[in-house]
């Protein structure tokens, strides 16, 4: 394959792996909001023994539920971000609204035993930028070819990333006394859609992934502390090239129909949290959350029939911390209000900062309420506020083509925010 067409596809799957501002709720690619009662309470609920909604974030904590439960909702995303950069200040072309599953079971089985099936989406991006955004990525040159000369484009620009990546989440727990229980379980990854459109090409294509998670649960009284291992994956990315100018096609610069294979390295995640019940109806959890950025070292794209190495992607991450505060209050009998807030740091620093993530430390504002309907049905809702900080980046490494990561074309001031709004039935049986 080509070199530039080998850009094309690593600039496809770093999309893909980074995540981006559209999505991307935590720090890097994650996307921690797992239930609506974690996106009322900002996602500090793994040592929350009480609310079904902390399932998802710790499977042990099936084991102080005395009946088995089915949880059906979504995430509905409106995200807004901008970047200004040496051709002026440039809004993201957002998508309107972006829809993430959330689905918990759990199983009562015996006085001990639990089992549960999960289905959400932890990571996954949509981004979009219009050409000219960076300059020295929209330039073009003059190739002579035997049908005369042809101008291309030089660089590579960005316009549009999604990757949609759900997790289906098998898991056991196990009441070892009437105050602990365990928990394990698989993470089945399936990127379902990874693509990119820029003003070189496009690559589609999807990949599976596998991983293991361990929890533990403590309860006595009115404290309670929780702990939640996620290990790292890797994704298995296969995808098709599609030359987008026919004109790179013509100067022999990028031959089509080219395809590709890259592994993505996923994180590992611990969490860990102490909640405690003040009265019955006030309780608070502190949540810590160390994400393990630096999994995300290369990007090595491959030929998939000769299995040779085309390009290699530096990224050079470092692994961040979250710190997670939620409350919940119960106002009335059947009413229970929600709160949260959360600091997340970043795990990209500038020497291979990437305009498809343009992360940064940010802070996530949360409430949520969750209404008994009686007949053990119950309604939740939650709404969360996401606020990134601006990332002023100059880089004092010139552009001269090929990757741009960490080089001067993206020097810019970026700016993110977004709102999601969650809703969940829940019943208990």
């Amino acid at each position: 394959m080509h070199h530039k067409s080998g850009y094309t596809v690593a600039a496809v799957v770093a999309a893909a792996a980074l995540g981006a501002q559209q999505a991307a709720f935590a720090s890097g690619f994650s996307l921690p909001e797992v239930s609506v009662a974690g996106i009322g309470t900002a996602n500090a609920l793994v040592a929350n023994p009480v609310e079904i909604g902390a399932i998802p974030y710790n499977a042990a904590a099936m084991g102080f539920h005395d009946q088995s439960s089915l949880s059906v909702g979504g995430a509905f995303v409106s995200p807004s971000f901008s970047v200004t950069t040496a051709s002026g200040s440039h809004d993201g072309d957002d998508a309107s609204w972006v829809a993430i599953p959330l689905i918990q079971a759990a199983i009562k089985i015996n006085d001990q035993w639990r089992a549960g099936l999960g289905v959400n989406a932890p990571f996954g991006l949509e981004t979009r930028w219009q050409i000219g955004t960076f300059p020295k990525l929209s330039q073009t040159a003059t190739f002579p070819t035997p049908l005369g000369s042809v101008t291309v484009p030089t660089g590579n620009h960005p316009t549009q990333s999604k990757l949609q990546v759900l997790d289906f989440v098998p898991t056991a727990a196990y009441r070892v006394t009437d105050h602990t229980s365990i928990g394990a379980g698989l993470d089945i990854y399936w990127a379902k859609t990874a693509n990119l459109d820029s003003n070189v090409g496009r690559l589609a294509g999807d990949g599976t992934g596998l991983g293991f998670n361990l929890s533990a649960l403590y309860q006595r009284d009115a404290l309670s502390v929780g702990a939640a291992f996620r290990s790292a994956a890797t994704l298995n990315v296969e995808g098709t090239y599609t030359p987008l100018s026919q004109a790179l096609v013509a100067a022999g610069r990028i031959q089509p129909g080219q395809t590709a294979e890259v592994d993505v390295d996923l994180p590992w995640r611990v969490q860990v949290g102490v909640r405690y019940a003040f009265t019955d109806a006030l309780a608070a959890e502190f949540d810590w959350t160390l994400t393990g950025w630096s999994e995300f070292q290369k990007l090595n794209v491959k030929g998939r029939q000769t299995g040779a190495e085309i390009f290699s992607d530096t990224n050079d991450w470092s692994d961040a911390n979250a710190y997670r505060l939620g409350f919940t209050y119960q106002v009335l009998p059947a009413t229970q209000l929600r709160f949260g807030y959360s600091y997340d740091e970043t795990g990209q620093g500038d020497d291979y900062f990437s305009a498809r993530v343009p992360d940064n430390d940010r802070q996530l504002f949360s409430l949520g309420v969750a209404q008994d309907l009686g007949g053990g049905l119950s309604l939740e809702a939650g709404y969360m506020y996401i606020k990134t900080n601006t990332r002023n980046y100059r880089s004092a490494t010139p552009y001269t083509g090929g990757g741009s990561n960490g080089t001067d074309a993206l020097d810019g001031n970026y700016e993110m925010d977004a709102q999601l709004v969650g809703i969940e039935l829940v019943k208990v049986f």
